[in-house]
């Protein structure tokens, strides 16, 4: 049938994402905050208007791990295809 959708090819993850989701959003800030249970990251947009929260992401401490480690793998990657990232200090992030 033409107008079946494809199932997903193996090893692969289908996710299905609304418009707004799908676009992303542009965070250059971040708050980390937990409990017992829970990590809460607040994504922030910093911006001359002010700081703007984003999007909150509340996660439990091992999977706080596994994203850790995936960003470190992928940061790694990262640096071994386009260079070593530039850590900037706080006081340098200003607007001009």
């Amino acid at each position: 049938m033409p107008n079946e959708p494809k199932p997903p090819q193996p090893g692969t993850i289908q996710v299905i994402a609304g418009d707004v989701v799908a676009r992303g959003t542009y965070s250059n800030n971040m708050l980390v905050s937990h409990t017992p249970e829970e990590f809460i990251i607040d994504w922030l947009l910093n911006s001359p208007a002010g700081m703007h929260l984003v999007s909150r992401v509340i996660i439990s401490p091992g999977h706080v791990k596994r994203v850790i480690a995936a960003l470190t793998d992928n940061l790694q990657k990262y640096e071994m295809n386009f260079g070593s990232v530039r850590s900037i200090d706080a006081t340098d992030q200003q607007f001009h």
